[in-house]
């Protein structure tokens, strides 16, 4: 390995503060992208440069430009808006981007399709209704994550309340946003005037994630991520405090087995004063730490796989001047989301409603964007995206209840009858993501649908079997967490991954690999057969493989490449 900084780090740290030339070049009218070092930048502001690969072809053949477009993802801590707010989001995806929202798997909204023209009228928009997109990408703290349903109980309320104030501490100081994109007031001597504490001028090594879990429920896939806050609560059921993870990651890369997702480790426990100071000492420590000649070792799971967990406590205990205690005992029972109704306070109820991969449009017959426009208009409460995709219509009123779901039954918004579907979840992919190797959105629900008949052969058509989709082995949907995963190889084939564990706690391992439509519907249906037949009460899928003898257990990190391929004959 060489000490020599990767690219990335020249760009950050030449770019003043992530200006770079963005204002110049949002002001090129010849083309609609922007120079290559601002593509890198650009991504601290909450957007990618993407094309439409279904158009590549046609635009070359024409000698045309690429067609050209931004993603812009917008910062939501926890996933809670107001419908006021979500209505802000629909009117700006109808005028600039491409008439669709997607709930991303990071309890956020992702809107494509947005020319460069448009870029700064789009975010002067989303800036007028109290959001923005600063961090929301780029090697900062990314959008912090928690339970879904703050109002579930008192521990969820304050799950929400530590999300929101460590996204609050860590999001970047730079002016940079405001002046480029709202024509914010331009410092006098840039250079003196801005400090960033935290990440200073090249930022981090790497993207840095952070959840907020309240047990039994994992729907925030706590041990995919580089921080997490596991709540503990007294007799009383409010936070006692926080047991802490650290070092989960789903990124690898196909062929070189020396990167590899790993799963978060226990660090300790602390006490609620104290969590959003061992926040910043984790991203200062990985600041310092981390790995800026390679970006594929630059995420903390592999800056802990080199450092060790006791190094790396210790010098985050000295950061924060906190003591960490040993881990508290909890439970996790599940990583999906409890669908329908559920009760709030003073009348109020929740209704959890089913999003297919995160992708809100209107379709002949599922005019399901214009529906949640309507629902929005008739509810004065909020909107929470869930950590699955879905969407959570909150604080509805008795007497609109009624009203709600039936809106919501007539454009297929409600949780279907497929137990894989429920659990289902797939990346955007192909045609827009520049990374994707094959189709994940667009492909996941026809597969599923195929997997449905076996299943029903089986009367296994109601159970709970977690399923997920990438295009590319990057894990934004986290497969490698998924009873079955599936992961882009190329155009029409997937590598399949089995056994990991339905709390989220244990990951998978490789079963076949270049497998297409058909071959994963052969390859899954008599292991879907023993499921049926040879499973004992309560085991779920995941261990039932392993059990059965079909796949190896993966242990974490490194051996996750180690005893791959089937074992058990079928």
């Amino acid at each position: 390995m060489t000490d020599e900084p990767s690219r990335n780090e020249r760009i950050k740290e030449a770019s003043d503060y992530l200006r770079g030339t963005l204002a110049e070049g949002l002001r090129e009218e010849v083309t609609g992208a922007i120079v290559e070092d601002d593509q890198q930048l650009v991504k601290f502001h909450g957007m990618y440069l993407q094309d439409d690969r279904d158009l590549r072809s046609e635009r070359t053949r024409k000698k045309m430009e690429k067609a050209f477009s931004f993603m812009i993802r917008v910062r939501i801590p926890g996933g809670v808006i107001t419908t006021a707010q979500w209505l802000a989001l629909d009117h700006v995806s109808r005028t600039y981007g491409n008439n669709t929202m997607r709930l991303t798997t990071r309890q956020t909204v992702q809107l494509h399709g947005i020319i460069k023209s448009n870029l700064k009228s789009t975010l002067k928009e989303i800036d007028q209704v109290l959001l923005g997109s600063i961090a929301a990408c780029g090697d900062v703290n990314r959008n912090v994550m928690c339970g879904a349903n703050p109002d579930e109980s008192a521990a969820h309320a304050e799950a929400l309340e530590l999300a929101r104030a460590i996204s609050d501490h860590l999001t970047p100081q730079t002016p940079a946003y405001r002046e480029i994109w709202l024509d914010g007031e331009k410092i006098a001597g840039r250079e003196e005037a801005v400090v960033e504490p935290i990440y200073g001028k090249t930022y981090l090594p790497r993207k840095f994630k952070i959840v907020v879990a309240v047990p039994p429920s994992n729907d925030v896939d706590i041990f995919a991520h580089d921080l997490g806050y596991i709540a503990i609560r007294d007799a009383a059921g409010t936070i006692a405090g926080w047991n802490v993870t650290v070092g989960g990651g789903m990124g690898m890369t196909h062929g070189e087995p020396d990167t590899y997702p790993r799963t978060a480790d226990l660090m300790g426990f602390c006490a609620p004063k104290d969590a959003v100071a061992i926040a910043e000492a984790v991203v200062t420590v990985q600041r310092d730490w981390g790995n800026r000649s390679n970006r594929k070792h630059a995420r903390l799971k592999y800056t802990i796989e080199d450092r060790g967990l006791d190094a790396f406590r210790a010098e985050v205990e000295r950061r924060a001047g906190v003591k960490l205690e040993a881990a508290k005992p909890f439970t996790f029972t599940s990583t999906g989301d409890r669908y329908g109704w559920s009760q709030g306070t003073e009348g109020r109820g929740h209704l959890t409603l089913f999003v297919e991969n995160g992708r809100i449009h209107d379709v002949a017959g599922k005019a399901q964007f214009a529906a949640l426009h309507k629902i929005a208009q008739i509810n004065e409460g909020e909107f929470r995206i869930t950590a699955n995709q879905n969407l959570i219509v909150a604080d509805v009123p008795t007497d609109k209840q009624a009203e709600v779901e039936r809106i919501a039954r007539e454009v297929g918004l409600l949780a279907p009858w497929s137990g894989l579907r429920r659990n289902a979840m797939a990346c955007v992919a192909l045609p827009t993501c520049g990374l994707a190797l094959a189709e994940s959105e667009r492909y996941l629900p026809d597969l599923v649908t195929s997997l449905d008949k076996s299943l029903a052969a089986h009367g296994l058509s109601a159970d709970d079997i977690v399923i997920r989709m990438t295009g590319c082995p990057n894990g934004c949907a986290r497969p490698y967490l998924a009873e079955i995963g599936l992961v882009g190889k190329g155009p029409g084939r997937y590598n399949l991954y089995l056994g990991a564990a339905y709390d989220g706690s244990r990951l998978s391992k490789l079963y076949a690999e270049d497998v297409e439509d058909a071959g994963i519907v052969s390859a899954l249906d008599p292991i879907f057969a023993a499921y049926a037949s040879e499973r004992e009460k309560g085991e779920r899928f995941g261990d039932f493989t392993i059990r059965a003898g079909f796949i190896a257990r993966t242990s974490n990190g490194a051996d996750f490449h180690k005893n791959t391929g089937a074992k058990r004959t079928t």
